[in-house]
């Protein structure tokens, strides 16, 4: 059944099958994916189509297009199985949009500007209406580090930052000196959890550099510290997920 766009961005309204009520609570995360397919069309096929039992809320053709698919007070099926900030239902919280690009796994490239731009536009529209947090603009692999990749290292989020969208501060350099990785334990690394707990990332504050503790080394670097994706905590990731935690509204000044 048709309904009547959210955003005047939208070109076109292509109705999902999969999508349920929202429980009741308030919508305070903007969650971007790429489609992970090398054909646009094949990927709103799946999106609208029953049998995948997935969707999302905005699809963002590579030519700046902007298709809506499911409506914001409508629960879309993008999400998945992940964490941030101790929630697990991110459908039930988010919108999500799709933005379309092969992915690491069909020849992983640049977003074009166009498709940016309409990005950037849609989501300043989606933030004025919602009142999102900043820091809950995020990426798909942030919520489930273990099983997603994007949108991935070339998506651009200082420059939605420079346009009002996201949490973002300037990447300390990648240089040398003391570095964690899996494998290591101990306070250092428990010291390591806890920032990355307190950003909102979903893992178990125990000491150890475990394969989870890399998986969201990995997703924060994707996001944040782009230069290098390794896994590897090493002082540019610690000293810019200390910057972003400082950065956040009501953190200490000093």
């Amino acid at each position: 059944m048709s309904f009547t766009p959210d955003c005047k961005l939208v070109g076109e309204v292509r109705p999902a099958i999969n999508h349920d009520e929202r429980p009741e609570g308030r919508i305070d995360m903007l969650l971007m994916h790429y489609t992970g397919m090398p054909d646009d069309e094949e990927a709103v096929e799946r999106l609208t189509s029953a049998d995948s039992k997935v969707s999302c809320h905005y699809f963002v053709h590579q030519d700046g297009c902007v298709l809506q698919f499911v409506p914001e007070e409508r629960r879309a099926w993008h999400a998945g199985v992940s964490n941030w900030h101790g929630v697990t239902d991110n459908n039930a919280r988010s919108i999500g949009i799709e933005i379309a690009n092969p992915g690491h796994e069909h020849g992983y490239r640049a977003f074009p500007d166009k498709q940016i731009e309409s990005v950037i536009v849609l989501s300043k529209d989606i933030l004025a209406r919602r009142d999102i947090p900043s820091a809950n603009v995020v990426a798909h692999s942030d919520i489930a580090p273990m099983r997603k990749e994007d949108p991935g290292e070339l998506f651009p989020w200082k420059l939605l930052h420079e346009n009002g969208i996201g949490h973002w501060v300037e990447p300390e350099p990648v240089a040398g000196g003391r570095f964690f990785q899996q494998g290591d334990a101990g306070q250092p690394v428990e010291a390591l959890q806890t920032m990355l707990s307190a950003y909102g990332y979903g893992l178990e504050i125990n000491g150890a550099f475990d394969e989870l503790t890399h998986a969201c080394v990995t997703a924060f670097q994707r996001h944040f510290r782009q230069e290098r994706v390794d896994g590897v905590a090493d002082g540019s990731t610690i000293t810019t997920l200390h910057h972003l935690l400082r950065a956040l509204p009501g953190a200490p000044s000093a």
